[in-house]
């Protein structure tokens, strides 16, 4: 290890606050520093090299690392005109607003910021403000699923149904109402040939105890990410948008970590036929060489904050400073680009499929592996103490997984202190490119831990 890189190391550890970190535990080892990416690989500070299935470790780096093509755009940009206000418009955001728009049939309107979190607060002020401007007020209630995850702002975290990681954020805003989840593998109403029909009704349950006439919109992700890979079962879907139409409820899909290809479609609810009528995007938007997020709507939505000049309460009244950095949109423009001429929206499907298949015949061969789930690629191990009980493994076992893997040169990630009992799910989500090869060392370094750790 060079000295420069043991001084970075030493400068990390006195300076840096780490995203979810027991900061005590590197009094004793060293936090991990990463210095290089290269199409699905990364190096730390100390020279090892690891096979990212995480994209990034929050599920974002799509089309890979080391993408010049990205930095170059950005910087071309960045020289002709770094920033002006989202007041005003810029050259690749209008672009790349028409580029987005041409995969989303039916959805008209981009508005910026630079979250996920951010986008899914813009909705919610949407939201709210349609209900003062129609409603009296009155259709402010924004229902949300157990076991999403839509941010770590307050507002956000009020709309997410993982307990721990709303534990000591309390109090929450108001009018955010929990309805229960789609897991058939871990269903509510035992073994039952209808259980994506029973699911969604358990939304109408919940409009009708808090009235219809409060309810203005319920949030969902097409596919639960990190709480779990859920993929919803059949007949969930028309369900929820009959629900929705029957109550005039805003369909809100949470595509943060779904859109732009991470599920094998465009966009994880293009699977289901669902009908928007606000699409949150972050993420993949551009593959995170820069900061972007995108608050979609309908014509329909944007238009309820049309009105005549002389009507000053009308406008959407929010502003974003960093929507108006033009290297988001720049970097997004040559991310699409890429997506696009090298089909990896195609080879997430392909590459998903494979490994899925692969992990499928690891669960006949461990018994720790209670289900196998996902699409794309974007797939989830749920792991059991027992599978004919189902019972979880704790936390612990997960977090131990994936240490192992690691050590073998296999980033993956994990349900992260999310639930009480059902932190138990590994997570890969590989970067766009994966090949076979790739593939097949993912399946198999989980194959080699795994018997490790049976045998231990």
């Amino acid at each position: 290890m060079s000295i420069e890189n043991t001084a970075v190391i030493e400068q990390d550890r006195k300076h840096v606050w780490h995203h979810l970190n027991q900061h005590s535990v590197l009094k004793s080892q060293d936090p991990m520093v990463m210095v290089k990416g290269e199409g699905s690989r990364v190096w730390d500070a100390k020279g090892n090299s690891y096979l990212d299935a995480s994209s990034g470790g929050v599920w974002c780096v799509n089309v890979g690392y080391g993408r010049s093509s990205i930095a170059e755009a950005v910087s071309k940009q960045l020289t002709e005109l770094n920033f002006f206000a989202s007041t005003a418009g810029t050259v690749p955001a209008a672009e790349f607003a028409e580029k987005l728009l041409a995969k989303m049939p039916g959805m008209s309107r981009v508005y910026y910021a630079s979250s996920g979190s951010e986008a899914n607060e813009k909705a919610f002020k949407i939201v709210r403000q349609i209900a003062h401007l129609k409603y009296g007020g009155k259709k402010h209630k924004i229902l949300y699923r157990e076991r999403d995850y839509h941010g770590s702002t307050i507002a956000a975290l009020s709309a997410t149904g993982q307990e721990e990681r709303r534990k000591q954020y309390g109090p929450f805003a108001p009018g955010f109402v929990e309805f229960p989840h789609c897991c058939e593998y871990r269903s509510q109403f035992g073994d039952v040939s209808d259980y994506g029909v029973r699911a969604a009704k358990e939304l109408e349950k919940v409009i009708l105890q808090e009235g219809p006439d409060t309810v203005g919109a319920v949030i969902l992700e097409p596919i639960t990410a990190g709480g779990g890979v859920i993929t919803p079962p059949e007949g969930y879907w028309p369900t929820i948008m009959e629900i929705c139409k029957k109550y005039d409820v805003l369909l809100h899909i949470d595509e943060v970590v779904c859109g732009l290809g991470r599920t094998g479609e465009w966009f994880g609810y293009q699977h289901y036929g669902i009908k928007p009528d606000i699409v949150t995007l972050a993420k993949g938007v551009a593959s995170s060489y820069a900061a972007i997020s995108c608050t979609v709507t309908t014509e329909e939505v944007f238009n309820e904050f049309m009105a005549d000049s002389s009507d000053r309460e009308a406008y959407f009244r929010d502003i974003s400073t960093f929507a108006g950095c033009t290297a988001g949109p720049a970097a997004a423009l040559e991310n699409l680009r890429i997506l696009e001429q090298e089909e990896l929206v195609h080879n997430s499907k392909m590459m998903g499929d494979y490994l899925l298949e692969g992990l499928i015949g690891l669960q006949a061969k461990h018994p720790i592996i209670g289900d196998v789930r996902g699409k794309g690629l974007l797939l989830g191990i749920e792991l059991v103490s027992d599978q004919d009980a189902k019972t979880p493994v704790d936390e612990s076992v997960a977090v131990k997984v994936a240490g192992m893997c690691m050590a073998k040169g296999l980033i993956i990630g994990r349900t992260n202190r999310s639930f009480a009992s059902l932190n138990n799910t590994l997570c890969l989500c590989p970067v766009l490119t994966l090949s076979k090869q790739e593939a097949d060392f993912i399946v198999t370094t989980i194959d080699e831990v795994l018997a490790q750790l049976e045998a231990s």
